[in-house]
């Protein structure tokens, strides 16, 4: 069986990397930008780093801010319309998962209207078109939104988040600048590396794993590892660290798939707007032991990849459970929450239970699992 790789055609890395936008468009000629961000990163003027380049090199533009922490359908289907209203040919997304991935299914339904519900968009939709033009510009360390086929979208009516994977929806330039995460809160820049983290080890074991997205994988869990704890404390090391390695655990399993952290995850969003690094940290642990007779010797680079010394003189048993504690470790010293406590409501688990079972992600899981058993898992984080 061949392996596939699809990533962006152009990035850009480290401080200053905004500087390259300009001239990526002028010689696109492309002739009005189309700007997808959110309304905190508008109030704070993280947007103004991106609008003073434009306006410097008199190119048009248009900001559209109507996007939720986790967008809804309400969110895209607005967006399409007010892109068609401003008479742009291209998309700059600012911002963390929720901005880029309004500002893909707002471009691939531009492109392929005939998707414009959005919820046909769920899974592998057979789309024909590429998405309008995008250049995304993360302000998160996490989601690696910016190099991947994939993006989520919340159905409000029926409660429930939905994965879209669509190589045709990559944006075609991703700007990875540290300088544009600095403003992040301590919480915020906790969740997202978290976040990162769980991309790195759902996609270092998930089904589809092979040598070149373990390659991707284990440098992204060696650089969280290295550099969460001081971008929460906001050190320009950490940022930098935090900013290279969700790119990496991007582009590793935008290739592979994930697991069922995110299928689990992707409905306590969808029901309480639980923030979805939260959720993932919370989850990941449990799952890590739930996982452990399914991930060979995949648990010993993880804890190599932390830094545990002698790891290769231990036994399975030993250098898996040292995996989850180093992982469970360091949620805590960033201080994610250590359980589903005053989040998730028991009444509630048959529905979330199912919910996750039938998520995307959840097929990769490197153990078959069912709706009884992930609804024991949920109630076990209670």
């Amino acid at each position: 069986m061949a392996n596939r790789i699809i990533l962006n055609a152009i990035s850009y890395h480290g401080k200053g990397a905004i500087e390259h936008i300009i001239p990526e468009v002028k010689q696109r000629f492309f002739k009005k930008a189309f700007i997808c961000t959110d309304p905190g990163l508008v109030e704070h003027k993280v947007i103004n780093k991106i609008t003073d380049l434009l306006d410097e090199a008199e190119l048009a533009y248009e900001i559209y801010s109507n996007v939720k922490p986790n967008p809804t359908i309400e969110n895209v289907q607005t967006g399409v319309q007010a892109f068609k209203d401003s008479g742009a040919d291209y998309i700059i997304a600012v911002g963390g998962g929720s901005s880029m991935d309004t500002a893909k299914a707002v471009g691939i339904i531009v492109a392929n209207p005939e998707f414009s519900d959005v919820v046909s968009l769920e899974g592998l939709a057979p789309t024909r078109n590429p998405t309008v033009p995008i250049i995304t510009v993360p302000t998160t360390a996490g989601t690696g939104s910016e190099v991947t086929a994939y993006y989520v979208i919340t159905d409000v009516e029926r409660g429930r988040k939905f994965v879209c994977v669509d190589a045709n929806a990559m944006s075609i330039i991703a700007v990875v600048d540290p300088d544009m995460m600095s403003s992040m809160p301590r919480g915020l820049t906790a969740a997202t590396g978290m976040d990162a983290l769980t991309h790195a080890i759902e996609g270092l074991i998930t089904k589809s794993a092979w040598d070149m997205s373990d390659m991707l994988h284990i440098k992204a869990i060696e650089l969280i590892a290295k550099s969460l704890r001081g971008a929460v404390n906001n050190e320009p090391e950490g940022r930098e660290g935090m900013a290279l390695a969700q790119y990496l655990a991007g582009m590793g399993f935008s290739n592979v798939g994930l697991g069922l952290v995110h299928g689990m995850a992707h409905p306590l969003g969808a029901t309480y707007d639980t923030p979805h690094g939260v959720a993932n940290a919370i989850i990941l642990p449990t799952v890590m032991r739930y996982n452990a007779d399914y991930s060979g010797e995949k648990y010993r680079e993880i804890a190599r990849a932390f830094g545990v010394p002698d790891v290769e003189k231990m036994h399975q048993e030993e250098y898996r459970r040292v995996a989850i504690e180093c992982v469970a470790q360091l949620s805590k010293d960033v201080g994610i929450p250590q359980s589903l406590h005053g989040i998730a409501k028991e009444e509630d688990l048959d529905f979330l239970a199912e919910s996750a079972f039938q998520d995307v992600c959840t097929a990769g899981n490197p153990r078959e699992t069912s709706v009884y058993e992930i609804r024991e898992l949920y109630k076990s984080l209670l």
